[in-house]
């Protein structure tokens, strides 16, 4: 390349035209700006395409961190979802337990008695034994004999007193029997247990007696055992067969039997001596419960 100013020219010289040319472009820059608007119009798509790969660049590579973003912000949202479920599922559960337990604290108890919620720990269903285990014994004062409700009516009674657990014989146990009476006229039979949890047998009942499907059964409390007034079963079937002596009645509990979970035991005003024992051998029967 061949240099604008020869190495034999002078310095003086050199300077002297690069000051004459830049007064000259000085006074040419207005001239001059058209052709320079128009050589950058021209260059304009070369500079486009000449920064394209750089800014298609930048725009992946904030996608991609906007995507990772979302990715993590989507995973994070769903975990939260999640927790947010097991939650509700937890609070639901502790609603119906709350529901629970208050209905079973609003049932239909003497005010005076004295009473404690228990919670089943073990059950134990079959033909030959109705009967569960709550978490409360002899330390809470449990006594043989004592009598055990739910929310909507008799469960059974306490046949064993452990120290911290005892034995709760439900009413559908064939060696159970419970002295009732019927509420709209007071007519008194005994409801035995079937082995079945949702039907009790009223056994001996007259073919004269006034008995109707429907009817609501309380105890009686004959036998020294349930107070009077608790709910025990309705009267869903009655049979007169004339080859019979008696009506053939079935009742179906009206405790929840199958799905109790939380019991009450209630202390009747003056409990029997002999039912204050810390433990039975044997569960009440029929003929204990009906004297």
């Amino acid at each position: 390349m061949t240099p604008i100013f020869a190495r034999s020219v002078s310095h003086q010289f050199r300077l002297t035209l690069a000051v004459i040319l830049s007064v000259a472009l000085l006074f040419a820059n207005k001239k001059l700006e058209p052709a320079r608007e128009a050589l950058a119009s021209v260059l304009s798509p070369m500079q486009y395409v000449a920064t394209a790969p750089g800014s298609l660049f930048d725009w992946g590579a904030e996608n991609l961190a906007s995507l990772s973003m979302l990715k993590k912000q989507n995973q994070e949202l769903l975990r939260q979802q999640v927790m947010m479920s097991e939650r509700l599922q937890r609070f639901e559960h502790l609603r119906q337990e709350n529901q629970r337990l208050r209905a079973l604290l609003g049932s239909p108890l003497h005010m005076d008695a004295k009473k404690m919620v228990a919670e089943v720990v073990e059950v134990a269903s079959d033909p030959f034994h109705q009967f569960v285990v709550i978490n409360h014994g002899s330390k809470e004062g449990v006594f043989v004999g004592q009598p055990v409700v739910d929310a909507q009516g008799v469960v059974g009674q306490v046949v064993e007193v452990n120290a911290l657990t005892s034995r709760v014989l439900l009413i559908s146990d064939p060696k159970q029997g419970v002295p009732v009476r019927i509420t709209r006229n007071d007519v008194r039979v005994v409801a035995n247990g079937t082995g079945e949890l949702d039907q009790l047998d009223l056994r001996y009942v007259a073919k004269s007696t006034d008995i109707k499907v429907g009817d609501l059964l309380v105890t009686s409390g004959l036998g020294n055992r349930f107070p009077e007034g608790y709910p025990v079963a309705r009267v869903m079937t009655i049979n007169r067969d004339d080859g019979q002596n008696y009506l053939k009645v079935t009742a179906q509990p009206m405790a929840a039997l199958d799905r109790i979970r939380y019991l009450l035991l209630i202390w009747p005003e003056h409990p029997p001596a002999e039912d204050v024992a810390p433990a039975a051998t044997e569960p009440t029967t029929t003929e204990d419960v009906s004297q």
